[in-house]
C-alpha cells in the first residue's frame, strides 16, 4: 500500500514539520512493515508554469515531427512576451494548456534546462509530459492540462509534485491498512492525537425504489448495497488532485467513474464495481456459477468458470467475478469519442456496486483464474462490511460534484443478519504473555484505540471475576478486525502499541541436563571433521525422481527406487523423498565443476541428511488428522505407523586432485582410498571401528567399491559404501572420470560407537616398532588380517597401520602381501625386546591360524 502524506494529512493533525521517515518510525514501532520512503519531486526546482500554446509551427525539414511552439507563461519570464519553445510531441493543438519549465528550472533527476539554439531554432525552456515530472510513465506525448487553469500558476503546486509517499508491505492480517482510513487510524493512535474518520458520512435508509438485487448465496456475500447515479457529463474527466493521488498510490487514472471507484476503494478500503446502467440487462444477482458458463472480463479474457465460482449476473447470466473482476459485457465507456470501444456511447448512466463478499471464495477464485487484482487483495484479507454503504455514499457524492450526475433516491441495500464478536479475556492476560506488568487501565485504553468495546468493572459498576478471581474483560471487536479471534490476538494488540521495543530482552532458563542431543553433538562433531578434512557442505532439496536413479546405474528392483511419493510435490520430475543422498551430492559437485572450476581442481563436497525410506506394510497415504480437537492414541499411533524410516546419512564426493602438483612435487589425484578415509573419519567421532572389505554394489565401480561395516550387540552390521563410481554413472551424470563417492548410515555408526570419544593419551613411555609382511589369498580382506592381528597381540599393541600391499609373480598367482607397521607400548614401563617381539609372534600366529597367511620373509 503506497500512502502519500499529503493524503495521510487530511485525516490526522499531524506536526507541519514531521517528515516521512519519522511517520514511517512511528509505524514500524506500531507492527507495520514501511518498506521505503519515496521523496516524489525530489530536485525538482522552478520556475514550472502554466502555459497556453499561442502559435505552432511545423518544421518539415527533419526525419520525426519537430515543431517550434509560442507559448503565454505570463509574467514567469519576467518579459511577459511568449516563449518559444522546441518540442518533438504532436498530441497538443493551439490554445491548450501545458506544462512549461523555463530556463534556469531543473527537473527530477537533476535535468537542468537552459536556453540553447536547436533544429535551426532557439528553444527557450521545455514542454512537459508526466515521466518528465516524475509523474508516472506516460511518455506517449505532451501533459494537457485542463482548460480552466490560469496561465503562469505554479505547476509544482498544481499537480502536487513533491509529495513524500509511504510504501507499506501491509501482511494478511491487517487487511484493513490496505486503505488510507486504516493507516490514518495507525497514524493517529501512534501520535495520540483524534482521527477524521471518512466513513463517518450521511446515508440514506435502505427503501425500495433502488436498483433491483437478488442474492441467492448469503454466505458468499453478506452484504450488497446498490446505489445509481444519472445524467453523468460525457466530458467529465478526472480532476488533477484525483489523478496524482491515484497515480502516487500506484494507480493508473482511467476514466472518471473508474477513477472515483478506485480513489474510493484506496480512502476506506472497500472495493466498488460501477456498470453502465444501460447495459445491465435486468436485476442484478449474486450466486454461484453453474457448470460450462463463461465470462469474458475486463481485462479481455475470456474465462471458463468454476461452479465454486461466485458471480455477478444479470438476465444474460454472469457478468462480474465477484470481489476479483467485472465483465467486459457492463463496462463502463468513456471519453467524448464515445469511449475505447469502436461505436460505444459514452456512459451517462452508472450503478455502483459495494457488496462483501466471503474472503476465502473471493481467495479461490483469485487463485484459480490466476488473477489478482486490487478488489480480491483486500477481500482476501477482509474487508469491513460496515463501510460499504458509507463507500457508496461516498462514490455517489463524487459523481455528483465531478461528473455533474444526478443521485437517484433509490437504495438497495440486502444484509444477512450477524451480531458482533465479542472475546472472553482476563485482564491480566497481556501481562503474562508479554512478561511485562501493563496493568488494566492501560489493556483497556489500547484495545479501545484499536476499535474494540471493552466491558468489565468500570462498564457495569461491579467486577466480573473468572473462575480463578482474576477479573475478566468482554471485548467487542471492531467489524474493520475480522483478525482478532482470541485473547492472544488481544494481547499482540496491547503489546504492539506499547512498543515492542519496549519488552525486556531477557534470556530463557534452560533447564538442568537440558541441551543438545548426543545425536546433534554428533552430527556437529563429524561436520567439523569433514570441514577439516577439506570437505565442503552443501544442503540439496530432499526430492527424487526416477531420471536420478536411472544416471546412478540402479537395477529396478535396488531398494531405493521404491520412494515414498509427494502428494503435492513442487515439481513433478521429482516426485519422491530421497532415498540417498548421492543425486543431491553430485548434481552439486556437476554445477561446481561447469560454473568455472578448472580441469584438475579438486573439489569435495559433503551432506549429513535424513533419508526416506518406507517401511513393509505402512499405508499409501496418511490419513487426514481432524483440527478441530485432539485425535485418539489410536489415530496418532497409525499417523505414526505410516510415516517412512528416517535413518540421517552421511555422504561424500571427490574429484579432481586430492594433492596439487607444485614445486613440491608432484599431485595426487583423488581415488577410493580418499572416499574409505572420509568414512573412517566418520566413524572415528563416532566412536566406532569401520571393518572395510571389497563388495558389488551400485553406483559404485566393481572392482574398487568397499563395504563398509561396523559390530554391533556381537554383529557385524553393513552401514555403507565407499569407492569410485562406474564409468558408466559418470557418464551419464556428466561427471569427471575417477570421482568417488562415499555414503553411510550415521545413526548405525553411532549406536556401533561409544556414548563419548576417548581422548588420546600421551605416554611417557618409549613405543616398540615391529614391521611384518604377510602373504595372504587375493580374496582375503586386509580388514580380516589387522583384525586376526589386533587380536593375537594382546593389550601391549598400541597402533596397527597398513604401510604397504604388494603383489607380484614370485608371489604366484592370487596372492597379495600386506605390510603392517605393529607399534606396542607398556602404560607402566620401558617394554624390553623380548617383550615387543613376543607380542608380534602372538599376533603373526592368530594370523596364520585365522587368514592361512604365511610370514614374507
Amino acid at each position: 500500500m503506497r500512502a502519500p502524506l499529503s493524503w495521510l494529512r487530511e485525516y490526522v493533525d499531524l506536526p507541519a514539520s514531521e517528515t516521512g521517515r519519522a511517520v514511517a518510525a512511528r509505524l514500524i514501532s506500531a507492527g507495520l512493515e514501511v518498506e521505503t520512503v519515496e521523496q516524489t519531486g525530489a530536485g525538482l526546482k522552478g520556475p514550472l508554469i502554466v502555459g497556453k500554446v499561442l502559435a505552432i509551427e511545423e518544421l518539415t525539414e527533419f526525419k520525426k515531427p519537430i515543431r517550434y511552439c509560442q507559448v503565454d507563461v505570463g509574467s514567469a519570464n519576467g518579459t511577459g512576451e511568449p516563449q518559444n519553445i522546441i518540442c518533438g510531441a504532436t498530441n497538443f493543438a493551439v490554445g491548450d494548456k501545458v506544462v512549461v519549465i523555463l530556463p534556469g528550472g531543473v527537473l527530477p533527476g537533476g535535468f537542468e534546462i537552459g536556453s540553447r539554439k536547436t533544429y535551426g531554432r532557439l528553444s527557450e525552456g521545455m514542454i512537459c509530459s508526466e515521466r518528465e515530472l516524475g509523474m508516472g510513465e506516460d511518455h506517449d506525448g505532451i501533459m494537457v492540462l485542463p482548460p480552466e487553469h490560469e496561465v503562469g500558476t505554479d505547476a509544482i503546486e498544481l499537480l502536487q509534485l513533491v509529495d513524500e509517499v509511504l510504501d507499506i508491505a501491509v501482511t494478511p492480517d491487517r487487511g484493513y491498512c490496505l486503505s488510507m482510513r486504516g493507516l490514518a487510524r495507525e497514524t493517529a493512535t501512534a501520535y495520540g492525537v483524534p482521527l477524521r474518520d471518512p466513513a463517518l458520512l450521511d446515508v440514506p435508509a435502505p427503501n425500495a425504489q433502488g436498483y433491483a438485487v437478488s442474492v441467492s448465496d448469503p454466505l458468499g456475500c453478506d452484504r450488497f448495497t446498490a446505489r445509481t447515479v444519472a445524467g453523468l457529463r460525457p466530458d467529465a474527466v478526472s480532476p488533477i488532485w484525483l489523478r496524482r493521488r491515484l497515480q502516487k498510490a500506484g494507480m493508473r487514472p482511467v476514466s472518471l467513474p473508474v477513477d472515483i471507484t478506485n480513489y474510493v476503494m484506496l480512502e476506506l478500503g472497500q472495493p466498488l464495481h460501477a456498470y453502465d446502467r444501460s447495459r445491465v440487462d435486468g436485476p442484478i444477482g449474486v450466486r454461484r456459477a453453474e457448470q460450462g458458463e463463461k465470462l469474458t472480463t475486463l481485462d479481455g479474457t475470456d474465462r471458463a468458470l468454476d461452479p465454486e465460482d461466485l458471480v455477478i449476473t444479470d438476465n444474460r447470466g454472469p457478468i462480474g467475478l465477484a470481489g476479483v473482476m467485472g465483465g467486459a459485457e457492463t463496462e463502463i465507456a468513456h471519453g467524448t469519442d464515445g469511449g475505447e470501444a469502436a461505436g460505444a456511447r459514452p456512459t451517462s448512466d452508472v450503478v455502483i456496486e459495494a457488496a462483501h463478499f466471503d474472503s476465502v471464495a473471493v481467495a479461490r477464485t483469485a487463485r484459480r483464474h490466476k488473477l489478482s487484482s486490487e478488489a480480491s487483495r483486500r477481500f482476501e484479507r477482509g474487508v469491513d462490511p460496515e463501510a460499504a454503504a458509507a463507500a457508496a455514499q461516498r462514490t455517489v457524492d463524487l459523481l455528483v460534484l465531478l461528473g455533474g450526475g444526478t443521485a437517484e433516491p433509490g437504495v438497495t441495500e440486502i444484509r444477512t443478519p450477524s451480531g458482533p464478536r465479542t472475546i472472553k479475556m482476563a485482564a491480566g492476560h497481556p501481562d503474562r504473555v508479554a512478561g511485562v506488568r501493563y496493568g488494566r487501565e492501560i489493556v483497556v485504553r489500547r484495545l479501545q484505540q484499536v476499535g474494540c468495546d471493552v466491558y468489565g468493572e468500570v462498564a457495569t459498576g461491579g467486577t466480573t471475576r473468572g473462575a480463578d478471581g482474576e477479573e475478566e474483560l468482554t471485548v467487542t471487536v471492531p467489524s474493520w478486525r475480522p483478525d482478532l479471534t482470541d485473547p492472544n490476538d488481544l494481547a499482540e494488540e496491547v503489546i504492539r502499541l506499547e512498543g515492542y521495543e519496549n519488552l525486556p530482552s531477557t534470556l530463557p532458563r534452560p533447564l538442568p541436563g537440558r541441551g543438545l542431543t548426543e545425536r546433534q553433538r554428533l552430527h556437529r562433531r563429524v561436520g567439523r571433521a569433514l570441514a577439516g578434512a577439506g570437505f565442503v557442505e552443501t544442503q540439496s532439496y530432499p526430492f527424487l525422481g526416477e531420471a536420478a536413479l536411472d544416471g546412478l546405474g540402479l537395477d529396478a528392483d535396488d531398494f531405493r527406487r521404491t520412494t515414498v511419493r509427494l502428494v503435492n510435490p513442487l515439481s513433478d520430475e521429482e516426485p519422491g523423498l530421497r532415498t540417498t543422498l548421492l543425486p543431491g551430492l553430485l548434481a552439486a559437485l556437476r554445477r561446481n565443476l561447469g560454473r568455472g572450476s578448472q580441469d584438475g581442481e579438486h573439489l569435495a563436497l559433503f551432506e549429513t541428511g535424513l533419508v526416506f525410506l518406507p517401511r513393509e506394510g505402512a499405508g499409501s497415504v496418511a490419513e487426514r488428522l481432524p483440527v478441530d480437537a485432539r485425535p485418539s492414541a489410536e489415530r496418532l499411533a497409525g499417523q505414526d505407523a505410516a510415516l517412512p524410516a528416517q535413518p540421517r546419512h552421511a555422504a561424500v564426493v571427490l574429484a579432481g586432485a586430492r594433492e596439487r602438483s607444485g614445486w613440491w612435487g608432484k599431485g595426487r589425484p583423488a581415488g577410493w582410498a580418499d572416499a574409505v578415509e572420509a568414512a573412517r573419519t566418520v566413524a572415528r567421532e563416532a566412536g566406532a571401528e569401520l571393518t572395510v572389505e571389497s563388495a558389488q554394489f551400485a553406483p559404485w565401480h566393481p572392482g574398487r567399491c568397499a563395504a563398509l561395516h561396523v559390530t554391533l550387540n556381537g554383529e557385524r552390521v553393513l552401514v555403507g559404501h565407499a569407492g569410485e563410481l562406474h564409468p558408466r554413472a559418470l557418464k551419464a551424470l556428466g561427471l569427471p572420470q575417477r570421482t568417488c563417492a562415499m555414503e553411510l548410515d550415521l545413526d548405525a555408526v553411532a549406536r556401533a560407537g561409544g556414548a563419548s570419544v576417548a581422548a588420546p593419551e600421551v605416554s611417557t613411555y618409549p613405543v616398540a616398532t615391529q614391521d611384518v609382511a604377510l602373504v595372504v589369498d587375493a580374496s582375503v580382506p586386509a580388514a580380516e588380517v589387522e583384525q586376526a592381528l589386533r587380536s593375537g597381540a594382546g593389550r601391549l599393541l598400541e597402533s596397527l597401520r597398513l604401510f604397504d600391499v604388494f603383489t607380484g609373480e614370485q608371489l604366484g598367482a592370487g596372492r597379495k602381501s600386506l605390510a603392517y607397521a605393529l607399534r606396542f607400548r607398556a602404560a607402566d614401563r620401558t617394554l624390553k625386546a623380548e617383550e615387543a617381539t613376543a607380542a608380534r609372534d602372538a599376533a603373526v600366529a592368530a594370523a596364520v591360524e585365522r587368514t592361512g597367511a604365511e610370514l614374507r620373509s
